[in-house]
């Protein structure tokens, strides 16, 4: 039998050579170099921030920012702390834990004096409902007030913060005080569309002023 088939040990040892020598390209800008005089067969130094090792008083550095302004970029940390942005992000996420979340927009904060005054008015709405669930709705008209204020709300994008993954996302009220303001009052029934009004300047709301709207 040939022995082509069976390739000899100096064979194998002449291919894995080939496999693990450096390319064309490499040898001619090493070729490049001799001929200009430089023998150095070290590295060069590079442009560019060098690799940061991350310690656990990087990780505190890190943790004390974000607790003192939760909206803090990413990039202004790294230009802080001098460290890569891609450094930063991966302490933040990894190793503290932390994500951004955006607000969520609420319709307003009740007292408790509110919240009592609702409970009570639930309960006797119950009570007429119950003596007449079939004319209940024809008979129901509900309303709400609120004040609306002259603002320029903040973006979605404006309120991210940062926290943790357990976390819940942050609240904050729609109705942010400012200079100018008015009341606006809306009524709701099954049988007419909704009633918008709002309250003229030096006008008390009152069961009378309701009954004119509603007639």
């Amino acid at each position: 039998m040939s022995s082509r088939f069976f390739p000899s040990r100096q064979g194998a040892e002449e291919n894995s050579l080939v496999e693990h020598a450096p390319s064309y390209a490499i040898v001619k800008t090493w070729v490049a170099q001799f001929i200009r005089g430089d023998f150095s067969t070290c590295d060069a130094p590079r442009p560019g921030r060098p690799k940061t090792v991350t310690t656990q008083e990087i990780i505190d550095q890190i943790h004390e920012l974000i607790l003192e302004d939760r909206r803090i970029s990413a990039k202004t940390t790294a230009e802080q702390l001098g460290i890569s942005r891609e450094r930063v992000g991966s302490i933040i996420h990894e190793d503290v834990d932390m994500r951004k979340l955006s607000e969520k927009w609420v319709s307003k904060y009740l007292n408790a004096d509110q919240k009592r005054q609702r409970c009570q008015s639930s309960a006797q709405i119950l009570k007429i409902f119950r003596r007449d669930p079939n004319d209940f709705l024809s008979r129901l008209a509900t309303m709400n007030e609120t004040w609306l204020y002259y603002y320029d709300p903040e973006t979605k994008q404006q309120s991210i913060e940062w926290r943790h993954s357990g976390s819940s996302r942050p609240k904050k009220i729609r109705v942010q005080k400012s200079a100018g303001k008015f009341l606006a009052l809306i009524f709701f029934g099954s049988r007419q569309h909704p009633l918008l009004d709002y309250l003229p300047k030096g006008q008390t709301t009152n069961a009378e002023y309701y009954s004119s709207l509603l007639v």
